[in-house]
């Protein structure tokens, strides 16, 4: 059986790709695993010149409601899910878990800043691609950029 990771942040556009890979899974009859990863808070911008991971309980208190809403959004598809939450560089955390358990499709969202701005701001979408050695499913956030332009006009 195929087993697909799903990457979410708890924002919008994550939203979006957990619920387009939960389907896919579906259809496919795959496995599911939901991987949210807390970054390390950089406290260069701090001016105290250090990069401080997040301790294991930090981890715990910070574990996202995402999960939580991806777990019974999974329920509902009957697909069949695990959560993790991991500390480190997202895009790092990512490729080595999907490495690590071999993984047959990552799924993950993508703001769509464009080229210019990804390069400038990083992007996790961008660095996934670079460096994964198994597919990549980037879900952009369309859904969310029509129902935005739908209310401008």
């Amino acid at each position: 059986m195929s087993t697909f990771l799903i990457a979410t942040d708890g924002s919008p556009e994550s939203h979006e790709a957990v619920d387009y890979g939960l389907e896919l899974a579906a259809g496919e009859g795959a496995n599911a695993v939901l991987l949210q990863v807390i970054p390390p808070i950089d406290w260069t911008e701090l001016d105290c010149g250090a990069i401080i991971r997040p301790i294991p309980e930090e981890i715990a208190l910070r574990r996202s409601f995402a999960l939580d809403e991806a777990v019974e959004l999974a329920e509902k598809h009957h697909v069949p899910v695990r959560s993790e939450v991991l500390a480190g560089d997202p895009a790092d955390e990512i490729v080595a878990y999907a490495d690590d358990h071999d993984v047959d499709l990552i799924v993950i969202g993508s703001r769509g800043r464009g080229m210019v701005a990804s390069t400038l701001l990083g992007s996790v979408s961008h660095a996934v691609l670079r460096e994964a050695r198994r597919p990549v499913l980037v879900v952009r956030g369309a859904t969310l950029r029509s129902r935005v332009a739908t209310k401008a006009s």
